[in-house]
């Protein structure tokens, strides 16, 4: 058995786990942000529940650790920001641990469980509050020790001439601290700044999407320019990488049409359209986090 965290900014969800396909939460938790000591004390009120003493704590985390140095990259926790996470929480802890990024954790959840299971690469996206992935290859993550491969939302890349005909955008502030990047242009706040900036509307990403359904004609502009603005850059990835399959997690993969329309739109782009449907909704929606994280503890407790 390994207990299994999922951890965001402000809230922490943990898992006692035999097996990845049966995933029972525990009740959710704040997340102490700026207090290691908290933090260490929020995991074991977690811990402390198991039956049995667990082999391992497993970690799915919105950041990742640099594999040349072991310190976390965290900007969301500041209490583990600049840490070598891994080590300092098995010292508090009394466990080994596992760290690994909450897009990674996704994407090897549909590899294994999900619409990825039978494919050899595998690129998971995450269109939620703003845009990650990650990327795994014959049922391992490329970023098994850690790193930020799969992160194709940062970089100044997002076209700033869009749709048919082209509309002017400008360079949208990132928090990664560049601008353009595809994670402050595609993702849900990102949709509502291109719908604000056309139309001098201001718009939930909820309210622009039901316009579209209804083929209100500013949201339907907006949409067309959102999907210009995305494709690009996600078939150039899967160019790059060769994934037979792109499953699609957060907020917006909630939006079945949204995800047809990108996989045309990609499948257009590309240098050979497979044909069939490419960028699919991810299958695992409940606790991907959990489950990715559960995979890979127990890959490592064997």
């Amino acid at each position: 058995m390994i207990v299994c965290f999922d951890i965001g900014g402000s809230t922490i969800k943990g898992a006692l786990v035999d097996d990845p396909q049966k995933i029972s939460p525990e009740p959710r938790i704040p997340t102490p942000g700026t207090d290691f000591e908290a933090f260490v004390s929020a995991l074991l009120s977690v811990i402390d529940r198991a039956k049995k003493p667990p082999q391992r704590v497993s970690i799915s985390i919105a950041g990742f650790q640099n594999p040349k140095t072991g310190l976390g990259i965290v900007a969301n926790i500041p209490c583990l920001h600049g840490r070598p996470i891994a080590a300092d929480l098995e010292k508090a802890l009394g466990l080994p641990v596992t760290i690994a990024n909450d897009a990674d954790c996704f994407a090897i959840a549909e590899a294994e469980f999900g619409a990825g299971a039978g494919h050899r690469v595998v690129f998971g996206v995450i269109l939620g509050t703003g845009v990650g992935g990650g990327l795994v290859i014959d049922g391992q993550l490329i970023n098994k020790n850690g790193g930020y491969a799969g992160e194709w939302g940062h970089g100044p890349v997002a076209a700033t001439m869009a749709g048919s005909p082209p509309a002017t955008l400008p360079r949208f502030a990132c928090g990664c601290g560049l601008e353009g990047c595809i994670d402050a242009t595609c993702g849900a706040r990102g949709l509502e700044k291109i719908h604000r900036h056309i139309h001098g509307i201001d718009a939930t990403s909820e309210e622009i999407l039901k316009s579209w359904h209804d083929r209100a004609p500013a949201a339907c502009r907006t949409i067309d320019i959102y999907l210009d603005i995305l494709s690009a850059p996600l078939a150039l990835i899967i160019n790059t990488v060769g994934a037979s399959v792109v499953p699609v997690g957060g907020g917006l993969s909630n939006e079945p049409k949204l995800i047809t329309a990108i996989d045309r739109a990609v499948r257009s782009r590309m240098l050979v359209d497979p044909e069939t449907p490419l960028v699919v909704p991810a299958q695992n929606k409940v606790e991907p986090g959990l489950i990715g994280a559960a995979i890979l503890g127990m890959r490592q407790s064997t």
